[in-house]
């Protein structure tokens, strides 16, 4: 079962129990990944991480801006899309991948963090956020 069929499916049964926050939200994140389909790309991981994204920027967008009912609804939807995400990597998951890459590429520097990268990111495929990556890379690179 696809991502998107385990959502519809999960609209549905949000529908059946009333709950049209959940409803709601659920309805956005098939919509994302309708359009996504459409468009012939077709990984579902990328636009769920996509749209957790905007998410968490969104609700702290607006706990800065003291609108805490609007960053609580964000949120939420960003703690719904991301029980559709891969289970995400520990650090010492993550340390470990990123010892092998360097070792893998050969680097010793930090100037090497763009082929520690390419060859670090297809084995985290979803797993970790980006940033926390290339933080994890900067860091071993730079001891």
């Amino acid at each position: 079962m696809s991502v998107l069929e385990r959502v519809q499916a999960d609209v549905r049964t949000a529908m059946k129990a009333g709950e049209r926050e959940r409803v709601a939200a659920l309805r956005l994140i098939v919509d994302s990944l309708q359009q996504d389909a459409k468009l012939g790309e077709g990984d579902e991981v990328a636009v769920l991480q996509r749209e957790r994204k905007k998410r968490l920027e969104a609700a702290d967008a607006y706990s800065d801006a003291g609108r805490a009912e609007q960053a609580s609804a964000e949120r939420y939807e960003a703690e719904l899309i991301e029980a559709y995400l891969p289970a995400q990597l520990s650090d010492q998951e993550l340390a470990e991948l990123v010892d092998a890459a360097v070792v893998e590429a050969g680097a010793s520097e930090q100037k090497q963090m763009g082929q520690v990268m390419s060859a670090l990111m297809p084995k985290v495929a979803g797993r970790a956020d980006g940033k926390r990556v290339s933080a994890a890379v900067r860091e071993k690179l730079g001891s």
